[in-house]
């Protein structure tokens, strides 16, 4: 939401300044020059990246504009989950939970936390945790370490589309040069025609370097920062799923192991502890 706030704020400004100073919008719309940097940016973006990547970034940006999920309700929730499970396997043994973490969307312990059966990486990140639980002969280290190697690979997965929307927002001020350039070399060859049309064509030049500036420090720059944010966010949630199945695997009652969660959650939007005690023991998160 605040993405979106930001991009008006942004567009407000910069045409607002400009029409303060008298300006026409008219001369600011450059049909050329829009497909020469857009187009070089998108045939830049198709080169240095496979297909997988550059769909990672449209979802990304989508990402941005919708917000991060991480925030206190949705910990809560998390926090309620691990509670549902360590107190599941407590009582029934960690046996009684081979079924759920092989099927987890048929399961009706996870059934109850559609959001996060949808979230594939974080439900097979807890059932093969709890896979290695169940079958034993894994040492308490090995299980942290190998945990800690899964979320490395997610969170190296997660920042090649930020890399690659940096690399593309890098490139838009030289890439309105280059339309700069060709505007100039079009008035070049003008020269000795109506001052108007020259004047027009140097205006169409400029506009050029504008919106390379503009596309890459105004938006795109900044959305890749929001996207690193998120990333940054979604890699906390994984450290605090690890923490909790750690506690637990080290035989931490289930509200103990859920506390040594919940003190892995960022302080912005960490739940206090009578919050989670009471979510955890069917208050709702």
């Amino acid at each position: 939401m605040f993405s979106i706030i930001g991009i008006l704020v942004v567009i407000g400004a910069v045409i607002g300044g400009y029409l303060f100073e008298h300006g026409h919008l008219a001369v600011l719309w450059q049909p050329a020059e829009v497909i020469i940097i857009g187009g070089a940016a998108l045939g830049t973006l198709f080169i240095a990246n496979p297909l997988p990547t550059i769909i990672a970034i449209f979802k990304g940006l989508i990402g941005v504009l919708k917000g991060s999920r991480c925030n206190k309700a949705f910990y809560l929730e998390t926090l309620k989950m691990l509670n549902d499970v360590f107190a599941y396997a407590r009582k029934n043994s960690l046996a009684k939970l081979e079924a759920d973490v092989e099927e987890p969307d048929k399961s009706q312990l996870f059934s109850k936390y559609p959001k996060f059966v949808k979230d594939h990486h974080a439900t097979h990140f807890v059932c093969d945790t709890l896979r290695m639980l169940i079958a034993g002969g894994v040492a308490n280290h090995d299980l942290n370490e190998m945990m800690e190697q899964d979320i490395e690979v997610h969170h190296h997965e997660t920042t090649q589309p930020i890399s690659a929307l940096t690399s593309v927002a890098d490139s838009l001020p030289g890439l309105g040069i280059v339309a700069a350039v060709l505007g100039v070399v079009i008035t070049m060859g003008s020269l000795g025609g109506p001052p108007e049309e020259i004047g027009h064509k140097v205006a169409a030049a400029l506009v050029g370097t504008f919106l390379g500036i503009l596309l890459c420090y105004g938006f795109l720059g900044p959305l890749a920062s929001q996207m690193s944010k998120i990333a940054e966010a979604e890699g906390q949630y994984y450290h605090v799923l690890r923490t909790g199945l750690m506690a637990f695997a080290k035989g931490c009652p289930p509200i103990i192991a859920v506390e040594f969660a919940r003190r892995m959650v960022p302080h912005h939007v960490r739940p206090t502890f009578k919050e989670m005690e009471k979510a955890c023991k069917g208050g709702g998160a």
